[in-house]
C-alpha cells in the first residue's frame, strides 16, 4: 500500500510539472536598447480633452467668439456685443449698461463645461479685460449654485473697480466656501456706470507644477504618474479638419491667450448620435503650452503638423480637398518655422517668440510628425517635398510618417514601402482592433493576417522604425468599453513591442482623456468629470510598462520559443528587460487563459537566492471596470515573492491568475 501511495504521488509530481512553463531568462546578454520614447501618450482634443479637461480654464467661451456670440452664457438687463474690441483676432465682447432702473439687474451667466467644478476651501482666479466708456465702472462676481434649495444663490462674491476707460486686465481671487460640480459664474453690472469685459476666465490657482492659468492638477498628474517617454500633438483628426480651413494651425495657437483666434472642433458633429455643438477650440491649449507639458511630465515632444490634406476620410480622395502640389511651400514653411521654435536661440525669429512666452532655453525637439493616418499617393507625393526641406536644413530632426489607417491590406503594404522610398525614420501605424486580433486567434489571422503580439517578429530590421501611434483593444460585444478582458489582451500584445525593441522605438494607446458627460469615443485611457478622476485598467496596464521599461531587452524563451500566446502555449505571454541604472531583471508575464497557470522563471546568469518584487493586475470579472465612484476596483498590488538558487542559477516558481498580468523585478 505505502509503495503504490509513493508511486501516486510521484505521478503526480511529474505531471504538475508537465503542466508548468518554464521560461528561460538569459540575464548575461542584454539585447537591443529600449528607447526612452518606447511607452508614450497621444494628445487629441476629443471628449472635451483641452477645453473643459485637462485645460484649466472653467469659463466657455471666454472671448465672444462662438459662432453664436453668446453660447455658453446667459446674458441679462440690457447688453450688446460688439466686436471692435482690443485683440484682433478675437474681437467681439459684451457691453453692460444700466437698465434704467435700480431694481433691474444686467449681466452674465456662464454654464462652464458641464457646469463649473469647484472645491471647497480652493482658490480659484477671475480675471477679466474690461474698460468703462465713462471712466468708472463696478462690477461683482459671484459662484452661484441654481438648484439650490437655500435662500441665495450666490455662495462667494468679490466687488471689482474698473478705474480706466482703456483696456486693462483685472484679477481677483474668490475662494469657494463648498464643494459642488455644477455651479456657474455670474457677473453683475453694479452701479448705473456702462462697463465692457472680454476675455472672461476663470482658472484653480492650483494648477499643475503652479503655472498660472495651467493645466488641471488632477489630471495631469496622472499624466506624469504613468512616466511617459513621449507626448504626441494636437492629434490626430484635427490636425488634419474636415476641411483645410478648420485644420489645426499652430501659429495660432502661441502668444497672448486673448489674442489666440477660436478653431471649430471637427468632433462636433463627427458622430451624430454624439453630437455637441458648443465643442470649439479656445487654443488655451496651443504649442508653447505642449511643449512645456511635455518638459514637465519628462516626455519627449513630438509635434504632428498638416501636410497639406483635409481629413481623406470625410473627402475621401477628392483632390480639390487637399493643397495643390504646387502650392505646399507655407505648410513646408510651417514645419521649419516650428523646428525654430522649439530649438532655434532666443535672438532667431521663432526662437524669440519662445523666449518672449517664458522659456529662453530651446525645448530639444527631436521629432516631427508631417501628415496624420493618411494614405495612397496623394500622401506620399506630398510629403517628399517636406521631408526633402527638412532633412536639408535640420538633418538630425527624426520624421515620422503614416501607413495610413489600417493594420494591414493593400494600403498598409504600399504605405510602409513609400515610407521606405522616402526615407522616414519612423512609421505611424493605428490598430484599433477586437479581440480576435488582439489574441491572434484562427479568425483574427484569417481576416487580418499579421496580428497579435508575433506582429513585429517578421518586420524588417533595416526599415524605418515602428511608431505604435494609435492603438486599443475594441471589445466586440462590449460596445468598446474600458472593460478588464480588453486590458489584459493589450498586456498580452505589449509582450510583443518589447520584445521587438529593436523595430518598434515608440508605443501609446489612444485616445487619452474623456469626460463623462462629453465622450464621443470610447474606450479611453483617463475619465473625469468636473471635479473627480479615474484611470481605466488600460491606463494601469501602461503604467507598469512606461514605469519599468528597463534599458535593454533580455532573450525569454519557452520551449526555446518566444512567448507571444502562440498556439501551444496556453495563452501566456512574456518579455524580460534588464535595467542597467538600477540592475534590475524585470520580466512581464501575461495569463490571457481562462485557467491558472504555474510558470518556472529560470534566471540564467545569476546565482543564490533573491527576493522578488511583484506588481499583479488581476480581477475577476472580465466586463468590470472602473468608475468614478468606484475609481480604485481594478488596480495593480504589489508584492513579494522568493526566488530559489538552483545548482547554476536562480528559479522563481509562481502560479498566474487566470486572466492577469504580473510583473517581476529582480536584483
Amino acid at each position: 500500500m505505502k509503495k503504490l501511495v509513493t508511486l501516486f504521488l510521484l505521478a503526480a509530481s511529474l505531471t504538475a510539472t508537465a503542466q508548468t512553463h518554464v521560461m528561460d531568462i538569459n540575464t548575461k546578454k542584454p539585447g537591443a536598447p529600449v528607447q526612452p520614447t518606447m511607452y508614450g501618450l497621444f494628445f487629441e482634443d476629443i471628449n472635451y480633452a483641452a477645453d473643459g479637461g485637462l485645460y484649466g480654464e472653467l469659463v466657455k467661451n471666454r472671448s465672444f467668439e462662438f459662432p453664436d456670440r453668446l453660447m455658453g452664457w446667459e446674458a441679462f438687463g440690457t447688453f450688446e456685443v460688439k466686436d471692435d474690441g482690443p485683440f484682433p483676432r478675437c474681437p467681439h465682447y459684451v457691453e453692460l449698461r444700466w437698465p434704467g432702473h435700480k431694481e433691474r439687474r444686467s449681466g452674465l451667466s456662464n454654464n462652464g463645461f458641464f457646469g463649473i467644478g469647484l472645491h471647497q476651501g480652493e482658490d480659484y482666479r477671475f480675471s477679466v479685460w474690461a474698460k468703462a466708456p465713462q471712466g468708472s465702472a463696478k462690477i461683482k462676481v459671484q459662484f452661484i449654485d441654481r438648484a439650490t434649495m437655500e435662500e441665495k444663490q450666490e455662495f462667494a462674491e468679490a466687488k471689482l473697480d474698473i478705474t480706466s476707460n482703456e483696456w486693462k486686465q483685472y484679477e481677483l481671487v474668490l475662494k469657494s466656501p463648498r464643494t459642488i460640480a455644477k455651479a456657474q459664474l455670474r457677473i453683475y453690472l453694479d452701479g448705473d456706470q456702462t462697463v465692457d469685459l472680454e476675455h472672461i476666465s476663470l482658472f484653480p490657482v492650483n494648477t499643475f507644477k503652479q503655472r498660472k492659468n495651467g493645466m488641471r492638477a488632477d489630471l495631469a498628474q496622472a499624466l506624469a504618474d504613468e512616466h511617459p517617454g513621449l507626448l504626441r500633438f494636437p492629434g490626430g483628426c484635427i490636425v488634419e479638419g474636415v476641411d483645410l480651413a478648420t485644420r489645426y494651425q499652430w501659429k495660432n495657437t502661441i502668444g497672448p491667450v486673448e489674442n489666440r483666434p477660436l478653431n471649430e472642433n471637427r468632433w462636433e458633429y463627427t458622430f451624430p448620435y454624439r453630437f455637441y455643438p458648443d465643442y470649439f477650440q479656445s487654443y488655451g491649449l496651443g504649442f508653447f503650452e505642449f511643449f512645456q507639458l511635455s518638459e514637465d511630465i519628462g516626455a519627449e515632444p513630438l509635434p504632428v503638423l498638416n501636410v497639406g490634406m483635409s481629413c481623406q476620410f470625410q473627402n475621401w480622395n477628392d483632390e480639390s480637398a487637399h493643397v495643390p502640389y504646387d502650392q505646399l511651400q507655407p505648410y513646408i514653411q510651417d514645419c521649419l518655422d516650428l523646428i525654430e521654435f522649439a530649438n532655434g536661440p532666443a535672438d532667431s525669429e521663432w526662437g524669440k517668440v519662445r523666449a518672449d512666452m517664458g522659456h529662453p532655453e530651446p525645448f530639444n525637439m527631436k521629432f516631427i510628425g508631417v501628415g496624420n493616418e493618411q494614405w495612397d499617393d496623394l500622401y506620399f507625393k506630398r510629403l517628399e517635398p517636406f521631408v526633402k526641406a527638412i532633412k536639408a536644413k535640420y538633418p538630425n530632426i527624426q520624421i515620422v510618417g503614416t501607413s495610413g489607417p489600417d493594420s494591414e491590406g493593400e494600403m498598409w503594404e504600399k504605405g510602409w514601402k513609400a515610407m521606405k522610398g522616402l526615407k522616414a525614420d519612423l512609421v505611424d501605424e493605428h490598430f484599433y482592433r477586437n479581440e480576435d486580433w488582439f489574441l491572434a486567434t484562427p479568425e483574427g489571422k484569417a481576416k487580418y493576417g499579421n496580428c497579435g503580439a508575433s506582429r513585429y517578429d517578421s518586420y524588417d530590421r533595416k526599415g524605418p522604425k515602428v511608431f505604435a501611434g494609435e492603438y486599443a483593444c475594441h471589445g466586440k460585444n462590449k460596445h468598446k468599453w474600458n472593460h478588464y478582458e480588453a486590458s489584459i489582451l493589450e498586456a498580452g500584445f505589449m509582450t510583443g513591442m518589447e520584445r521587438n525593441a529593436d523595430v518598434v522605438y515608440m508605443t501609446a494607446y489612444a485616445p487619452l482623456f474623456a469626460h463623462v458627460e462629453g465622450w464621443q469615443w470610447r474606450p479611453d485611457l483617463i475619465w473625469y468629470d468636473n471635479l473627480r478622476m479615474f484611470k481605466s485598467t488600460s491606463y494601469y496596464v501602461q503604467q507598469m510598462y512606461a514605469a519599468n521599461k528597463g534599458t535593454n531587452v533580455l532573450p525569454l524563451t519557452m520551449n526555446k520559443q518566444s512567448v507571444a500566446g502562440k498556439d501551444g502555449q496556453d495563452g501566456l505571454y512574456a518579455s524580460s528587460v534588464i535595467d542597467k541604472t538600477t540592475g534590475e531583471i524585470i520580466v512581464k508575464v501575461v495569463n490571457a487563459s481562462k485557467q491558472a497557470q504555474p510558470i518556472t522563471l529560470n534566471l540564467l546568469g545569476i546565482k543564490g537566492e533573491r527576493t522578488a518584487e511583484t506588481i499583479t493586475l488581476f480581477h475577476d470579472g472580465m466586463d468590470d471596470e472602473n468608475t468614478l465612484d468606484r475609481p480604485d476596483l481594478i488596480k495593480p498590488v504589489e508584492g513579494k515573492l522568493q526566488c530559489e538558487a538552483g545548482a547554476k542559477n536562480t528559479i522563481l516558481n509562481d502560479e498566474l491568475k487566470p486572466m492577469s498580468f504580473r510583473l517581476y523585478k529582480i536584483k
